[in-house]
Order: C-alpha cells, then structure tokens, then sequence
C-alpha cells in the first residue's frame, strides 16, 4: 500500500511536492498500488520511486523526473510520458498502451513484458534498454526516430 503522507504531499501539487522531495531527497518514495488516474504530474520529482502496481491511466507525466523508478506492472494506459525521464526504470510489465512517450529518455530501462499497443515512442532515446518480443496478441510498435537513421550516402 501506498505511503499515505506521500500522497497527502503529491495531492498537494507539484509545486509543493517538488519543494518538499527537495528537502527530502534520500526518503524513499512509496506510491505502490495507488489510484492516480488522470492526475497532473507534470514535471514531478519521482525520482526513485516505488510505483509498482499504480494506477496512472490518462495521467500526465510529461517532464516528470522518473529516474531509477520502480513501475513494475504500472497501469500506463493513454499516459503522457512527453519528454519525461526514465531512464533506469523498472517498466517490465507495465500496461503502456497507447501511452505518449515522445521524446522520452528511457535509456538502460528495463521494457520487457510491456503491453505496447498504440504506443508512441517517436523521438525517444532507448540506449541499452532491455527489450524482448511481444506477448501473443500484441500490435507491433513502430518506433519513430528511436533509433538514429543509418547514414546510407557512403554506400553509393
């Protein structure tokens, strides 16, 4: 169950919370299992922490700093994750089904066993993140400018 202080302060509003982790840096965050649908989380310090489980359909996560976070099996479900940094997070098995991570950093994350359907990781930067096959019955995701273009002029 989630921290019940941790989501008093999240409630709060980012300006707020953010202000508080500032002071509060080496306290683990635990928001495992939360509903968060829908909320405003834009440009949130989550930094590190414990979101496995949570709910956060249809909420906005652009700009938000996910750093090393653990969203194991997170419900992501039409999220907007533009721009936000996940990078060394713990996605596997998250539901990130027509979820907006354009211009994410999701370097060295773990994304395997991820619901993918609809997706949108065009721009995104992906160096050395764990990926494996889709389940049976998933759409295939196009990554967009995930990878950089191969530079083909030299081979004429």
């Amino acid at each position: 169950m989630a921290n019940a202080e941790h989501l008093w302060r999240l409630k709060e509003g980012i300006d707020a919370w953010n202000q508080w982790r500032a002071g509060h840096e080496d306290e683990g965050i635990d928001l495992v299992f939360a509903d968060l649908i829908g909320v405003n989380l834009s440009g949130a310090n989550l930094r590190g922490a414990l979101l496995t489980g949570v709910d956060l359909r249809d909420a906005n996560l652009s700009l938000a700093l996910l750093t090393g976070a653990e969203l194991v099996a997170a419900e992501l479900m039409g999220a907007d994750l533009r721009r936000a940094n996940l990078r060394g997070a713990d996605l596997s098995g998250a539901n990130l089904s027509e979820a907006n991570l354009s211009g994410a950093d999701l370097s060295n994350a773990d994304l395997r066993r991820v619901f993918l359907s609809g997706t949108d990781f065009s721009g995104a930067t992906m160096q050395g993140a764990l990926l494996d096959t889709p389940v049976e019955g998933q759409m295939p995701v196009v990554m967009r400018s995930a990878l950089p273009t191969p530079d083909t002029r030299s081979l004429n």
